[in-house]
Protein backbone atom coordinates (compact mmCIF):
# COMPACT_ATOMS: atom_id res chain seq x y z
CA UNK A 1 0.00 0.00 0.00
CA UNK A 2 1.36 3.59 -0.59
CA UNK A 3 0.40 6.64 1.54
CA UNK A 4 0.29 8.61 -1.69
CA UNK A 5 -3.74 9.87 -2.32
CA UNK A 6 -2.81 9.67 -5.83
CA UNK A 7 -2.22 5.91 -6.00
CA UNK A 8 -4.82 4.41 -2.93
CA UNK A 9 -8.33 5.23 -2.07
CA UNK A 10 -9.11 7.14 1.14
CA UNK A 11 -12.34 6.61 1.06
CA UNK A 12 -13.52 3.19 2.03
CA UNK A 13 -14.15 0.84 4.43
CA UNK A 14 -16.58 2.61 6.34
CA UNK A 15 -14.52 5.81 6.34
CA UNK A 16 -13.47 8.76 4.71
CA UNK A 17 -10.86 11.81 5.43
CA UNK A 18 -11.96 15.19 7.60
CA UNK A 19 -10.55 17.52 5.49
CA UNK A 20 -10.91 20.32 8.19
CA UNK A 21 -9.10 17.94 10.81
CA UNK A 22 -5.26 16.64 10.84
CA UNK A 23 -5.75 12.96 9.89
CA UNK A 24 -9.49 12.68 11.45
CA UNK A 25 -11.77 10.40 9.44
CA UNK A 26 -15.37 10.61 9.06
CA UNK A 27 -17.78 7.36 9.20
CA UNK A 28 -19.29 6.93 6.27
CA UNK A 29 -22.09 4.51 4.59
CA UNK A 30 -20.55 2.39 2.40
CA UNK A 31 -22.51 0.23 -0.32
CA UNK A 32 -21.61 -2.90 -2.34
CA UNK A 33 -21.23 -3.02 -5.50
CA UNK A 34 -24.43 -5.07 -6.62
CA UNK A 35 -26.45 -3.11 -4.24
CA UNK A 36 -28.76 -0.74 -6.56
CA UNK A 37 -28.49 2.91 -4.74
CA UNK A 38 -30.88 5.49 -5.40
CA UNK A 39 -28.42 7.56 -7.56
CA UNK A 40 -24.96 7.30 -9.19
CA UNK A 41 -23.05 10.76 -9.21
CA UNK A 42 -20.37 10.68 -11.75
CA UNK A 43 -17.95 13.93 -10.60
CA UNK A 44 -18.19 15.59 -6.72
CA UNK A 45 -17.62 18.99 -8.14
CA UNK A 46 -19.51 22.22 -8.40
CA UNK A 47 -22.47 20.38 -9.86
CA UNK A 48 -22.59 16.83 -8.58
CA UNK A 49 -20.93 17.68 -5.17
CA UNK A 50 -23.61 19.99 -4.27
CA UNK A 51 -26.59 17.71 -6.39
CA UNK A 52 -24.91 14.46 -3.72
CA UNK A 53 -25.42 16.83 -0.56
CA UNK A 54 -28.62 18.02 -0.96
CA UNK A 55 -30.31 14.42 -2.36
CA UNK A 56 -28.31 12.62 0.62
CA UNK A 57 -29.57 15.59 3.08
CA UNK A 58 -33.63 14.33 1.03
CA UNK A 59 -33.06 10.77 1.92
CA UNK A 60 -31.90 9.58 -1.45
CA UNK A 61 -29.29 6.80 -1.13
CA UNK A 62 -25.90 8.37 -3.30
CA UNK A 63 -22.70 7.75 -4.40
CA UNK A 64 -20.20 10.39 -5.96
CA UNK A 65 -17.57 8.77 -8.01
CA UNK A 66 -14.56 11.31 -8.85
CA UNK A 67 -11.74 10.52 -10.99
CA UNK A 68 -9.39 12.34 -8.56
CA UNK A 69 -7.89 11.72 -5.05
CA UNK A 70 -9.21 13.05 -1.92
CA UNK A 71 -7.44 15.43 -0.30
CA UNK A 72 -6.80 16.42 2.99
CA UNK A 73 -5.42 20.57 2.31
CA UNK A 74 -3.93 20.53 5.88
CA UNK A 75 -1.35 18.36 5.05
CA UNK A 76 -1.27 17.58 1.33
CA UNK A 77 -1.33 21.34 0.23
CA UNK A 78 2.21 23.26 -0.47
CA UNK A 79 2.92 26.57 -0.46
CA UNK A 80 4.83 25.33 -4.25
CA UNK A 81 3.12 25.77 -7.46
CA UNK A 82 4.66 23.34 -9.28
CA UNK A 83 3.44 20.38 -6.56
CA UNK A 84 -0.09 21.89 -6.45
CA UNK A 85 -0.41 21.28 -10.13
CA UNK A 86 -1.39 17.44 -8.88
CA UNK A 87 -4.98 19.41 -8.33
CA UNK A 88 -5.68 20.34 -12.53
CA UNK A 89 -7.32 17.79 -14.97
CA UNK A 90 -3.71 17.23 -17.36
CA UNK A 91 -5.31 14.03 -18.81
CA UNK A 92 -4.34 14.27 -23.19
CA UNK A 93 -7.29 15.92 -24.75
CA UNK A 94 -6.69 16.83 -28.52
CA UNK A 95 -7.58 20.80 -29.88
CA UNK A 96 -8.29 22.27 -32.69
CA UNK A 97 -9.85 25.05 -34.35
CA UNK A 98 -8.96 28.52 -35.37
CA UNK A 99 -8.04 29.64 -31.29
CA UNK A 100 -7.32 26.24 -29.62
CA UNK A 101 -8.20 26.58 -26.06
CA UNK A 102 -5.07 25.50 -23.33
CA UNK A 103 -6.95 22.79 -21.60
CA UNK A 104 -5.80 21.68 -17.69
CA UNK A 105 -4.53 24.44 -15.02
CA UNK A 106 -6.97 26.98 -15.33
CA UNK A 107 -10.64 25.33 -16.38
CA UNK A 108 -10.80 21.42 -14.80
CA UNK A 109 -9.51 19.83 -11.81
CA UNK A 110 -8.97 15.68 -10.62
CA UNK A 111 -9.90 15.72 -6.73
CA UNK A 112 -12.80 15.37 -5.28
CA UNK A 113 -14.55 18.57 -4.99
CA UNK A 114 -13.70 18.91 -8.35
CA UNK A 115 -12.19 22.01 -10.15
CA UNK A 116 -13.21 23.92 -7.05
CA UNK A 117 -10.35 22.92 -5.64
CA UNK A 118 -8.13 25.26 -7.44
CA UNK A 119 -10.79 27.82 -8.24
CA UNK A 120 -10.16 31.19 -7.36
CA UNK A 121 -13.45 31.79 -5.31
CA UNK A 122 -15.18 34.68 -7.32
CA UNK A 123 -18.62 33.99 -6.68
CA UNK A 124 -20.94 35.98 -8.66
CA UNK A 125 -24.53 35.87 -9.72
CA UNK A 126 -25.41 36.35 -13.09
CA UNK A 127 -27.48 39.23 -14.26
CA UNK A 128 -30.74 38.00 -14.36
CA UNK A 129 -31.52 39.43 -18.34
CA UNK A 130 -28.76 37.20 -19.40
CA UNK A 131 -30.72 34.11 -18.01
CA UNK A 132 -33.42 35.02 -20.69
CA UNK A 133 -30.68 36.45 -23.58
CA UNK A 134 -32.82 35.99 -26.25
CA UNK A 135 -36.47 37.42 -24.79
CA UNK A 136 -34.70 40.10 -23.06
CA UNK A 137 -31.25 41.28 -24.95
CA UNK A 138 -32.02 39.98 -28.02
CA UNK A 139 -29.25 37.91 -28.86
CA UNK A 140 -28.50 34.20 -28.24
CA UNK A 141 -31.33 31.58 -26.16
CA UNK A 142 -33.03 31.80 -23.29
CA UNK A 143 -32.22 29.57 -20.37
CA UNK A 144 -35.09 27.46 -19.66
CA UNK A 145 -35.34 28.58 -16.01
CA UNK A 146 -36.89 31.40 -13.80
CA UNK A 147 -34.56 34.20 -13.17
CA UNK A 148 -36.40 34.95 -9.53
CA UNK A 149 -35.53 31.09 -8.87
CA UNK A 150 -32.33 31.19 -9.49
CA UNK A 151 -32.00 34.30 -7.30
CA UNK A 152 -33.33 31.99 -4.47
CA UNK A 153 -30.36 29.42 -5.03
CA UNK A 154 -27.85 31.97 -5.17
CA UNK A 155 -28.71 32.86 -1.64
CA UNK A 156 -28.96 29.43 -0.64
CA UNK A 157 -25.61 28.94 -2.00
CA UNK A 158 -23.75 32.37 -0.34
CA UNK A 159 -24.93 31.28 2.93
CA UNK A 160 -23.84 27.63 2.43
CA UNK A 161 -20.32 29.18 1.43
CA UNK A 162 -20.14 32.31 3.61
CA UNK A 163 -19.41 34.42 0.58
CA UNK A 164 -17.20 37.40 1.49
CA UNK A 165 -18.59 40.44 -0.11
CA UNK A 166 -19.29 44.08 0.41
CA UNK A 167 -22.50 45.54 2.16
CA UNK A 168 -23.56 47.34 -0.79
CA UNK A 169 -23.03 45.30 -3.96
CA UNK A 170 -23.82 48.12 -6.92
CA UNK A 171 -24.76 46.07 -9.66
CA UNK A 172 -28.16 43.69 -10.21
CA UNK A 173 -31.26 43.44 -8.01
CA UNK A 174 -31.45 44.32 -4.41
CA UNK A 175 -30.26 41.57 -2.34
CA UNK A 176 -29.41 40.58 1.20
CA UNK A 177 -26.21 41.24 2.93
CA UNK A 178 -23.45 38.62 2.22
CA UNK A 179 -22.94 36.71 5.11
CA UNK A 180 -19.34 37.39 6.03
CA UNK A 181 -17.79 41.15 5.48
CA UNK A 182 -15.46 41.90 2.20
CA UNK A 183 -12.05 41.31 2.66
CA UNK A 184 -9.20 44.46 2.82
CA UNK A 185 -8.69 45.45 -0.42
CA UNK A 186 -4.40 45.11 -1.76
CA UNK A 187 -2.56 46.94 -3.73
CA UNK A 188 -3.53 45.44 -7.24
CA UNK A 189 -7.19 45.96 -6.11
CA UNK A 190 -6.36 49.51 -5.52
CA UNK A 191 -5.44 49.81 -9.22
CA UNK A 192 -8.44 48.68 -10.53
CA UNK A 193 -10.30 51.20 -8.29
CA UNK A 194 -7.94 53.94 -9.27
CA UNK A 195 -9.16 53.04 -13.16
CA UNK A 196 -12.93 52.82 -12.62
CA UNK A 197 -13.19 55.76 -10.72
CA UNK A 198 -10.70 57.99 -13.33
CA UNK A 199 -13.58 56.53 -16.04
CA UNK A 200 -16.24 57.17 -13.96
CA UNK A 201 -17.40 53.31 -13.50
CA UNK A 202 -18.80 51.57 -10.28
CA UNK A 203 -16.01 49.02 -8.80
CA UNK A 204 -16.86 46.77 -5.73
CA UNK A 205 -14.95 44.47 -3.35
CA UNK A 206 -15.35 41.04 -5.14
CA UNK A 207 -17.50 38.44 -3.31
CA UNK A 208 -15.60 35.71 -3.03
CA UNK A 209 -15.85 32.15 -1.31
CA UNK A 210 -13.02 32.37 0.65
CA UNK A 211 -13.46 33.24 4.69
CA UNK A 212 -13.08 37.15 5.74
CA UNK A 213 -13.22 35.26 10.10
CA UNK A 214 -13.30 32.11 11.36
CA UNK A 215 -15.98 29.70 10.49
CA UNK A 216 -16.26 26.71 13.03
CA UNK A 217 -12.55 24.89 12.43
CA UNK A 218 -11.67 26.33 9.16
CA UNK A 219 -9.24 29.51 9.41
CA UNK A 220 -9.96 32.93 8.00
CA UNK A 221 -7.53 34.08 4.74
CA UNK A 222 -3.86 34.52 6.01
CA UNK A 223 -3.43 36.17 2.15
CA UNK A 224 -0.67 33.67 1.10
CA UNK A 225 -1.86 34.10 -2.55
CA UNK A 226 -2.07 30.04 -3.45
CA UNK A 227 -5.75 30.20 -4.23
CA UNK A 228 -5.62 28.87 -7.64
CA UNK A 229 -3.12 25.91 -6.38
CA UNK A 230 -5.17 24.81 -3.67
CA UNK A 231 -5.62 26.23 -0.05
CA UNK A 232 -3.93 24.54 3.23
CA UNK A 233 -5.66 26.53 5.57
CA UNK A 234 -8.94 25.72 4.95
CA UNK A 235 -10.49 29.33 4.24
CA UNK A 236 -11.14 28.46 0.58
CA UNK A 237 -14.43 27.32 0.66
CA UNK A 238 -14.34 24.67 -1.74
CA UNK A 239 -17.33 21.65 -2.46
CA UNK A 240 -14.15 19.44 -0.89
CA UNK A 241 -14.45 21.20 2.60
CA UNK A 242 -18.54 22.56 2.17
CA UNK A 243 -20.86 20.32 0.39
CA UNK A 244 -18.56 16.61 0.40
CA UNK A 245 -18.51 16.71 4.28
CA UNK A 246 -22.38 17.44 4.48
CA UNK A 247 -23.23 14.82 1.93
CA UNK A 248 -21.16 11.86 4.11
CA UNK A 249 -22.98 12.68 7.32
CA UNK A 250 -26.05 12.72 5.24
CA UNK A 251 -25.10 8.90 4.16
CA UNK A 252 -23.84 9.38 0.77
CA UNK A 253 -20.67 7.61 -0.33
CA UNK A 254 -17.90 9.21 -1.90
CA UNK A 255 -15.32 7.03 -3.93
CA UNK A 256 -11.97 8.79 -4.81
CA UNK A 257 -9.85 7.42 -7.49
CA UNK A 258 -12.86 6.24 -9.35
CA UNK A 259 -12.70 6.75 -12.77
CA UNK A 260 -16.44 6.14 -14.21
CA UNK A 261 -15.50 4.74 -18.59
CA UNK A 262 -18.93 3.89 -19.11
CA UNK A 263 -23.09 4.08 -18.29
CA UNK A 264 -24.32 0.89 -18.53
CA UNK A 265 -27.81 0.36 -19.95
CA UNK A 266 -30.79 -1.88 -19.97
CA UNK A 267 -33.39 -3.60 -22.51
CA UNK A 268 -35.82 -0.59 -21.64
CA UNK A 269 -33.85 2.31 -22.28
CA UNK A 270 -32.83 3.12 -19.12
CA UNK A 271 -29.51 3.05 -17.40
CA UNK A 272 -28.87 0.42 -15.23
CA UNK A 273 -25.64 1.81 -13.30
CA UNK A 274 -22.09 2.99 -13.95
CA UNK A 275 -19.00 1.01 -14.91
CA UNK A 276 -15.84 2.70 -13.09
CA UNK A 277 -11.78 1.45 -12.62
CA UNK A 278 -10.65 1.62 -8.69
CA UNK A 279 -7.56 -0.01 -7.50
CA UNK A 280 -6.67 -1.77 -10.65
CA UNK A 281 -9.78 -3.23 -11.66
CA UNK A 282 -13.33 -2.60 -13.93
CA UNK A 283 -16.03 -2.85 -11.37
CA UNK A 284 -20.15 -1.81 -11.91
CA UNK A 285 -22.17 -0.08 -9.53
CA UNK A 286 -25.80 -0.85 -9.67
CA UNK A 287 -28.00 2.62 -9.43
CA UNK A 288 -31.63 3.40 -10.16
CA UNK A 289 -30.50 6.82 -11.61
CA UNK A 290 -27.30 8.12 -13.26
CA UNK A 291 -26.11 11.73 -12.68
CA UNK A 292 -23.45 12.77 -15.12
CA UNK A 293 -21.64 15.80 -13.56
CA UNK A 294 -17.94 15.29 -15.31
CA UNK A 295 -18.27 19.44 -16.80
CA UNK A 296 -18.12 20.52 -20.05
CA UNK A 297 -16.13 17.86 -21.28
CA UNK A 298 -15.62 14.86 -19.61
CA UNK A 299 -19.48 14.93 -19.64
CA UNK A 300 -19.85 14.59 -23.11
CA UNK A 301 -16.69 12.46 -23.21
CA UNK A 302 -18.82 9.66 -21.04
CA UNK A 303 -22.19 9.96 -23.09
CA UNK A 304 -20.31 9.58 -25.93
CA UNK A 305 -18.03 6.57 -24.99
CA UNK A 306 -21.19 4.91 -23.61
CA UNK A 307 -23.04 4.41 -27.11
CA UNK A 308 -24.15 0.82 -27.40
CA UNK A 309 -26.78 -0.87 -29.62
CA UNK A 310 -29.70 1.27 -28.54
CA UNK A 311 -27.88 4.39 -28.52
CA UNK A 312 -25.25 4.00 -31.03
CA UNK A 313 -24.63 8.33 -31.78
CA UNK A 314 -24.06 7.94 -27.93
CA UNK A 315 -26.59 8.41 -25.30
CA UNK A 316 -29.21 11.26 -24.55
CA UNK A 317 -27.96 12.71 -28.11
CA UNK A 318 -31.19 12.33 -30.32
CA UNK A 319 -30.70 15.72 -30.97
CA UNK A 320 -26.85 15.66 -32.38
CA UNK A 321 -25.88 18.17 -29.63
CA UNK A 322 -23.79 15.79 -27.15
CA UNK A 323 -20.68 17.88 -27.48
CA UNK A 324 -22.00 21.06 -29.49
CA UNK A 325 -22.30 24.46 -27.99
CA UNK A 326 -18.65 24.51 -26.70
CA UNK A 327 -17.93 27.77 -24.72
CA UNK A 328 -15.42 28.74 -22.61
CA UNK A 329 -14.99 32.16 -21.48
CA UNK A 330 -12.55 34.45 -22.97
CA UNK A 331 -9.93 35.63 -20.52
CA UNK A 332 -7.82 38.45 -22.23
CA UNK A 333 -5.95 40.74 -19.98
CA UNK A 334 -3.53 44.07 -19.76
CA UNK A 335 -0.93 44.19 -18.00
CA UNK A 336 1.63 47.24 -17.13
CA UNK A 337 4.44 48.45 -14.51
CA UNK A 338 4.16 51.05 -12.22
CA UNK A 339 6.59 53.68 -10.36
CA UNK A 340 5.36 51.84 -6.44
CA UNK A 341 5.31 48.69 -5.39
CA UNK A 342 2.13 46.39 -5.94
CA UNK A 343 3.41 43.10 -4.91
CA UNK A 344 0.31 41.66 -6.30
CA UNK A 345 0.85 38.12 -4.83
CA UNK A 346 -0.45 39.28 -1.60
CA UNK A 347 -4.62 38.06 -1.13
CA UNK A 348 -6.72 36.24 -3.21
CA UNK A 349 -6.19 37.14 -6.92
CA UNK A 350 -9.36 39.09 -7.57
CA UNK A 351 -10.15 41.23 -4.73
CA UNK A 352 -11.11 44.17 -6.63
CA UNK A 353 -13.82 44.15 -10.03
CA UNK A 354 -16.23 45.78 -11.55
CA UNK A 355 -19.30 44.81 -13.85
CA UNK A 356 -19.76 47.38 -15.38
CA UNK A 357 -19.68 45.97 -18.90
CA UNK A 358 -22.17 43.02 -17.78
CA UNK A 359 -24.80 45.52 -17.00
CA UNK A 360 -23.99 48.59 -19.50
CA UNK A 361 -25.97 47.84 -22.86
CA UNK A 362 -24.66 51.28 -24.44
CA UNK A 363 -21.44 51.86 -26.19
CA UNK A 364 -20.24 48.65 -27.47
CA UNK A 365 -21.29 46.91 -30.90
CA UNK A 366 -21.85 42.99 -29.34
CA UNK A 367 -24.47 41.73 -27.58
CA UNK A 368 -22.85 39.61 -24.71
CA UNK A 369 -21.06 41.25 -21.72
CA UNK A 370 -17.88 41.10 -19.59
CA UNK A 371 -16.47 41.84 -15.81
CA UNK A 372 -13.12 42.32 -14.86
CA UNK A 373 -10.85 42.26 -11.89
CA UNK A 374 -7.58 42.41 -10.52
CA UNK A 375 -5.05 40.15 -10.64
CA UNK A 376 -2.48 38.19 -8.46
CA UNK A 377 -0.22 35.55 -10.52
CA UNK A 378 2.33 33.79 -8.85
CA UNK A 379 5.73 34.00 -9.81
CA UNK A 380 5.97 30.41 -11.93
CA UNK A 381 2.90 31.34 -13.23
CA UNK A 382 3.94 35.03 -14.06
CA UNK A 383 7.52 33.75 -15.64
CA UNK A 384 5.32 31.18 -17.67
CA UNK A 385 3.05 34.05 -18.92
CA UNK A 386 5.21 36.54 -20.35
CA UNK A 387 7.96 33.96 -21.34
CA UNK A 388 5.93 32.70 -24.33
CA UNK A 389 3.83 35.65 -24.72
CA UNK A 390 6.78 38.58 -25.35
CA UNK A 391 8.80 35.88 -26.79
CA UNK A 392 11.46 36.44 -23.43
CA UNK A 393 14.48 33.90 -22.73
CA UNK A 394 17.35 34.41 -20.46
CA UNK A 395 18.41 37.16 -19.67
CA UNK A 396 15.82 38.82 -20.81
CA UNK A 397 13.29 36.87 -19.03
CA UNK A 398 15.22 37.36 -15.62
CA UNK A 399 15.35 41.52 -16.10
CA UNK A 400 11.53 41.23 -17.02
CA UNK A 401 10.86 38.71 -13.68
CA UNK A 402 12.53 41.47 -11.86
CA UNK A 403 9.66 43.97 -12.54
CA UNK A 404 7.32 41.23 -10.87
CA UNK A 405 6.50 43.49 -7.43
CA UNK A 406 5.87 46.53 -9.59
CA UNK A 407 3.74 44.71 -12.13
CA UNK A 408 -0.59 45.02 -12.02
CA UNK A 409 -3.41 43.75 -14.44
CA UNK A 410 -6.65 43.58 -14.92
CA UNK A 411 -8.38 40.34 -16.59
CA UNK A 412 -12.19 39.75 -18.10
CA UNK A 413 -14.43 36.69 -17.76
CA UNK A 414 -15.90 37.70 -21.25
CA UNK A 415 -19.25 36.22 -22.69
CA UNK A 416 -18.78 33.52 -25.81
CA UNK A 417 -21.79 33.11 -27.79
CA UNK A 418 -22.80 29.86 -28.11
CA UNK A 419 -22.05 28.31 -31.43
CA UNK A 420 -23.09 24.92 -32.60
CA UNK A 421 -19.15 24.09 -34.51
CA UNK A 422 -17.30 24.63 -31.52
CA UNK A 423 -17.98 20.87 -29.50
CA UNK A 424 -16.41 18.40 -28.01
CA UNK A 425 -16.26 15.02 -29.86
CA UNK A 426 -14.36 11.66 -29.77
CA UNK A 427 -10.64 11.01 -31.19
CA UNK A 428 -9.32 7.83 -32.12
CA UNK A 429 -6.82 7.87 -29.54
CA UNK A 430 -7.40 6.23 -26.52
CA UNK A 431 -5.93 7.21 -22.77
CA UNK A 432 -4.48 4.86 -20.04
CA UNK A 433 -8.01 3.53 -19.45
CA UNK A 434 -8.33 2.33 -22.79
CA UNK A 435 -11.11 5.17 -23.05
CA UNK A 436 -10.73 7.44 -26.61
CA UNK A 437 -9.79 10.82 -25.35
CA UNK A 438 -11.84 13.96 -26.59
CA UNK A 439 -10.88 16.33 -29.33
CA UNK A 440 -11.97 19.83 -28.29
CA UNK A 441 -12.69 22.27 -31.25
CA UNK A 442 -13.48 26.08 -30.64
CA UNK A 443 -12.77 29.64 -32.59
CA UNK A 444 -13.92 32.95 -31.88
CA UNK A 445 -16.87 34.30 -33.81
CA UNK A 446 -17.16 37.72 -34.86
CA UNK A 447 -19.01 39.30 -31.82
CA UNK A 448 -16.82 37.27 -29.78
CA UNK A 449 -13.44 39.23 -31.28
CA UNK A 450 -15.32 42.18 -30.48
CA UNK A 451 -15.83 41.86 -26.90
CA UNK A 452 -12.67 41.06 -26.10
CA UNK A 453 -10.98 43.91 -28.24
CA UNK A 454 -13.49 46.41 -26.67
CA UNK A 455 -11.93 44.45 -23.22
CA UNK A 456 -8.76 44.99 -24.22
CA UNK A 457 -8.87 48.65 -24.68
CA UNK A 458 -11.29 49.55 -22.18
CA UNK A 459 -8.86 47.90 -19.27
CA UNK A 460 -5.79 49.56 -21.29
CA UNK A 461 -7.14 53.05 -20.57
CA UNK A 462 -7.83 52.44 -16.80
CA UNK A 463 -4.46 50.67 -16.58
CA UNK A 464 -2.73 54.33 -17.62
CA UNK A 465 -5.39 55.97 -15.89
CA UNK A 466 -4.03 54.34 -12.50
CA UNK A 467 -0.32 55.11 -13.42
CA UNK A 468 0.52 52.22 -15.42
CA UNK A 469 3.31 51.92 -18.26
CA UNK A 470 4.68 50.03 -20.98
CA UNK A 471 1.09 48.12 -21.37
CA UNK A 472 1.07 44.47 -22.96
CA UNK A 473 -2.07 42.57 -23.48
CA UNK A 474 -2.56 38.57 -24.04
CA UNK A 475 -5.45 35.98 -25.07
CA UNK A 476 -6.49 33.39 -23.48
CA UNK A 477 -9.71 31.18 -21.97
CA UNK A 478 -10.86 30.61 -18.94
CA UNK A 479 -14.04 29.16 -17.35
CA UNK A 480 -15.68 26.03 -19.65
CA UNK A 481 -19.78 26.00 -20.69
CA UNK A 482 -22.22 24.15 -22.69
CA UNK A 483 -21.96 20.80 -24.65
CA UNK A 484 -25.25 19.85 -22.79
CA UNK A 485 -27.18 22.19 -23.00
CA UNK A 486 -30.65 22.29 -21.01
CA UNK A 487 -33.82 23.50 -22.92
CA UNK A 488 -37.86 22.96 -23.44
CA UNK A 489 -37.33 20.78 -26.28
CA UNK A 490 -36.04 17.59 -27.62
CA UNK A 491 -35.04 18.71 -30.79
CA UNK A 492 -32.92 21.68 -29.57
CA UNK A 493 -31.06 20.75 -26.41
CA UNK A 494 -29.80 17.14 -24.23
CA UNK A 495 -32.01 17.71 -20.82
CA UNK A 496 -35.46 19.14 -20.00
CA UNK A 497 -35.59 22.36 -17.26
CA UNK A 498 -34.22 19.90 -14.38
CA UNK A 499 -31.44 18.01 -16.02
CA UNK A 500 -33.06 15.22 -16.65
CA UNK A 501 -32.03 13.72 -20.34
CA UNK A 502 -34.71 13.25 -22.64
CA UNK A 503 -33.88 10.30 -24.36
CA UNK A 504 -33.41 7.94 -20.67
CA UNK A 505 -35.75 8.99 -18.22
CA UNK A 506 -33.37 8.00 -15.21
CA UNK A 507 -30.23 9.85 -17.10
CA UNK A 508 -29.35 13.21 -15.62
CA UNK A 509 -26.89 15.69 -16.27
CA UNK A 510 -26.22 18.37 -13.38
CA UNK A 511 -22.76 20.86 -14.13
CA UNK A 512 -21.72 23.56 -16.36
CA UNK A 513 -22.28 21.67 -19.59
CA UNK A 514 -26.40 22.29 -18.87
CA UNK A 515 -25.86 25.98 -19.62
CA UNK A 516 -27.41 27.17 -22.81
CA UNK A 517 -25.01 30.28 -22.72
CA UNK A 518 -21.85 31.14 -21.08
CA UNK A 519 -23.49 34.33 -19.27
CA UNK A 520 -20.42 36.94 -18.29
CA UNK A 521 -19.24 35.64 -15.11
CA UNK A 522 -17.60 33.00 -13.44
CA UNK A 523 -19.95 30.17 -13.45
CA UNK A 524 -19.25 28.61 -10.52
CA UNK A 525 -22.17 30.11 -7.92
CA UNK A 526 -24.44 29.47 -11.10
CA UNK A 527 -23.67 25.67 -11.25
CA UNK A 528 -24.02 25.08 -7.07
CA UNK A 529 -27.46 26.99 -7.21
CA UNK A 530 -28.39 24.92 -10.37
CA UNK A 531 -27.70 21.58 -8.77
CA UNK A 532 -29.33 23.16 -5.71
CA UNK A 533 -32.65 23.40 -8.11
CA UNK A 534 -32.48 20.31 -9.63
CA UNK A 535 -32.47 19.03 -6.24
CA UNK A 536 -35.06 20.17 -5.08
CA UNK A 537 -37.24 19.27 -8.26
CA UNK A 538 -35.80 15.60 -8.08
CA UNK A 539 -36.92 15.64 -4.33
CA UNK A 540 -40.63 16.58 -5.10
CA UNK A 541 -40.69 14.38 -8.40
CA UNK A 542 -39.82 11.41 -6.00
CA UNK A 543 -42.72 12.44 -3.77
CA UNK A 544 -44.99 12.30 -6.76
CA UNK A 545 -43.84 9.06 -7.79
CA UNK A 546 -42.49 10.61 -11.11
CA UNK A 547 -38.59 9.41 -10.78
Amino acid sequence: MSDSPLVDPRAKDGRAPDPLHRGQWLEMRCWRDEDEVDFAIVGTGAGGGTLACKLAEYGFSVIGFDAGPFWRPLEDFTSDEKSQERLFWLGERIIGGNNPVQLGSNNSGRSVGGSTVHFQMVSLRARPERLKARSKLGYAVDWPVNPEAMWHYYGEVEEALKISGPVNYPWGPKRPRYPYRQHEINAAGQVLARGCEALGIAWAMTPIATLSAPRGDAHPCVYRGFCKFGCSTNAKQSALITWIPRAIRAGAEIRDLAMVGRIEMGHDGRATGVHYHREGKWRHQRAKNVVVAGYAIETPRLLLNSACEKFPDGLANSSGLVGKYFMPQSNHAVYGTFEDEIRWYKGPPSLAITEHWNYADHGKDFPGGYVYMSQGPLAVEWAQTIGPERGLWGMELRNEMAKYNQMAGLKIVGEVLPNENNRIELADETDEYGLRIPRVIFSYGEDDKKLYEHAIHFMSEALKAAGGRDLWSNEDTAHLAGTCRMGTHPRDSVTNPDGRTWDIPNLWICDGSLMPTSLAVNPSLTIQANACRIADHIREMGRRGEL
